[in-house]
């Protein structure tokens, strides 16, 4: 029985990190993975469609070449050669991942985990279980689904399905109005398929600041996607290749016909088969629980990423599981503020996020002030032809603390790292608006928000 420091279950952007950090500290450690290196983001989602999202910037570009002044032609867009191009960029990175663990002499074993104990854990078609001091659970999670729309991976898809497909429709239905949903529809909108998203909820991006989902309404609207908040899919009849469904939206009922639905409604967690009832971990809602410091009920085992349904972002599985190792080698590290991590959206416009919103922050019963910049006020923003949107803080009065962020518009996920740096070392907007930011640039509006916050914006 090999015996192990540690053993990760799951090589996911949580497991394969935690292992990393496990190997740099010392720890003999082994990671165990039934399906491909990079768990789900790697290979069917954070990476493939970042890559499909910049196709459609691409795409966009073409279409709206008259606007710059150039003359293209028609325009053939071959999704299936974007698809390719995605699943290159996911075979580099994955091919990346696995030299790190051979790097740091990880040893990488594939197959189906089970527990067998707090301490021992058996996986299909090895001849020997593993032994270990302590074990970390990293399965991931996979999308939801709901009865009236059965996947088939054709007619009805995950996501998954619809970043690996290379044929498009000619229409499709999207529901689900979060990250997942925008995102993908505005590949496919990019691409020419006539796009309804169905939400639930009032507005898009529904756990943003309500004024981040109605701006991206807006520009979804100009782009030609259809829209349909405060509405239920409710049911659905197979016709041929389409589907006929109803929608539920105000009192009334709508029928629509679609070649295509993408369910994109939230994930479940990846618990199933791994024996945790057996061994006495807690499962709740389909998640693992856990507490501040991702223990399980069980000592020796730890959950990190999406199957703690805590936050579910590949980068804070990641901090998740550096937060464990460093914790069981003796040292100390600052307990995970999950209120501060950092939240993007890669449709166009960009959206990004941290902190409280200002209902948050008022409903705590502090006393805020907003600063607001647009982006039509922008040089760069508007010398790019991409001036939607606009920076959003939420400050203390008093201290002057940054206690929340929300952004909206071009490349504003590449703006959260300064608000996210002034945050962590105890800076206030006063400090982030004497920062002297290059001109022209999209940063401009950080400073701007934030002088705004003290009555001294220069621009506005």
């Amino acid at each position: 029985m090999a015996g192990y420091d540690v053993v990760v279950i799951g090589a996911g952007p949580g497991g394969y990190v935690a292992a990393i950090k496990a190997a740099h500290l010392g720890m003999k450690t082994a990671l165990v993975e039934r399906d491909e290196i990079g768990g789900t983001c790697l290979n069917w989602g954070c990476i493939p469609s970042k890559a499909l999202l910049r196709n459609a910037e691409v795409v966009n570009l073409f279409n709206h070449a008259a606007y710059w002044g150039v003359d293209v032609g028609s325009v053939n867009a071959d999704f299936g050669a974007a698809v390719d191009r995605s699943r290159q960029i996911v075979n580099r990175m994955t091919l990346g991942v696995g030299y790190l663990l051979k790097k740091n002499n990880i040893e990488l074993i594939k197959g189906q985990a089970i527990l067998q104990s707090p301490t021992e854990v058996a996986v299909d078609g090895a001849e020997e279980n593993l032994s270990t001091k302590t074990i970390i659970l990293a399965t991931g999670a996979r999308p939801r689904s709901i009865p009236i729309l059965p996947i088939d991976g054709i007619l009805v898809m995950t996501s998954r399905e619809a970043l690996e497909t290379k044929a498009l429709p000619k229409s499709a239905i999207f529901v689900g109005g979060g990250p997942i949903g925008c995102e993908l529809a505005y590949v496919y909108n990019s691409y020419g398929v006539d796009v309804t998203i169905v939400e639930a909820l009032p507005h898009l991006l529904p756990n943003d600041d309500e004024e981040i989902g109605a701006e991206v309404e807006r520009s979804f609207e100009k782009q030609g996607i259809k829209l349909m908040t405060g509405a239920m899919l409710t049911s659905m009849n197979v016709v041929g290749n389409q589907a006929n469904v109803t929608i539920e939206t105000g009192g009334e009922k709508r029928q629509l016909t679609t070649d295509r639905i993408i369910v994109a409604i939230g994930v479940q967690g990846n618990t199933e088969g791994l024996g945790l009832e057996e061994v006495g971990v807690a499962v709740e809602h389909g998640f693992v629980s856990v507490n501040e410091r991702m223990q399980t009920s069980v000592s020796s085992i730890y959950a990190v990423g999406d199957i703690t349904g805590k936050l579910l972002l590949a980068h804070v599985a990641s901090a998740q599981g550096i937060d464990v190792v460093e914790r069981l080698s003796g040292l100390t590290p600052p307990e995970l503020d999950y209120e501060l991590m950092p939240k993007a959206v890669y449709c166009q416009p960009q959206v990004a996020s941290f902190g409280m919103t200002e209902k948050d922050a008022l409903t705590a019963g502090l006393e805020v002030k907003v600063g607001k910049f647009m982006f039509r006020a922008n040089g760069k923003a508007l010398s790019m032809g991409d001036d939607d949107g606009f920076t959003k803080l939420v400050i203390e009065i008093g201290s002057g603390k940054i206690l929340g962020a929300q952004m909206v518009g071009p490349q504003v996920t590449e703006l959260l790292g300064e608000l996210s740096m002034n945050r962590m070392l105890e800076g206030t907007a006063r400090e982030l608006g004497m920062m002297v930011h290059a001109h022209p640039s999209l940063s401009e509006v950080v400073k701007e928000a934030a002088l705004a916050c003290i009555d001294e914006a220069i621009h506005m």
